[in-house]
């Protein structure tokens, strides 16, 4: 895991992971407020991680995908305190029949063996197909996830509970933005954000 840069608490905005140089919540969160409290960000999505991301996502390398999870361990465990129980984002049912596993749910069941927390699979679902967002401007981002998720009553009740919202990459905030969207009628206490990847500007 060398090779890869990871994403310095101390100096990034604790809310969108942009890089400040110190730990102060940046102008575009303060006049754009998120819907989830505060962010989780492992690596800064290029290079060798771009790669490893790739391959992981698109090529079935789930090995790969576990083995960035563990490269974060010490972090994950300081952060296991801040909330009760994880929600992965989800994909539609074509996606998963093509892709053959969701990433979210992979990156879920590392972060819950090093946390000892529950992962909530049915609380979240995605109910249309949509493009991969990295790929697309920002304008763009924004029609293509707009109302994406729904949420339904799972095996377990949200109502005041601390979740931790899991995606693989973080773009622009706009998935983790519709999720949470889906997620606030069940009434958590509050929503984290915890992304293994995010884009640098």
């Amino acid at each position: 895991m060398a090779a890869f840069i990871h994403l310095d608490p101390a100096i990034i905005c604790p809310t969108c992971g942009r890089l400040l140089g110190k730990a102060v919540v940046c102008g575009q969160c303060v006049t754009h407020p998120h819907s989830f409290r505060s962010g989780f960000y492992g690596y800064s999505f290029e290079g060798a991680l771009r790669e490893a991301l790739h391959a992981f996502k698109f090529e079935g390398r789930k090995d790969v995908g576990r083995a960035l999870v563990r490269g974060l361990a010490g972090r994950i465990a300081d952060l296991s305190d801040d909330f009760d129980v994880l929600v992965p984002l989800p994909v539609t049912e074509k996606r998963l029949k093509k892709r053959g596993f969701n990433q979210s749910f992979i990156i879920s069941e590392e972060i819950s063996k090093l946390t000892g927390k529950p992962i909530e699979y049915s609380t979240l679902r995605k109910v249309r197909e949509t493009l991969d967002q990295f790929a697309l401007s920002r304008e763009e981002r924004i029609r293509n996830i707009k109302g994406a998720f729904a949420s339904k009553a799972g095996t377990r009740q949200m109502k005041g509970m601390r979740l931790l919202l899991v995606d693989d990459l973080y773009t622009t905030g706009n998935t983790a933005g519709e999720a949470c969207k889906a997620l606030l009628p069940l009434k958590p206490r509050e929503i984290l954000f915890f992304a293994l990847a995010r884009t640098p500007e």
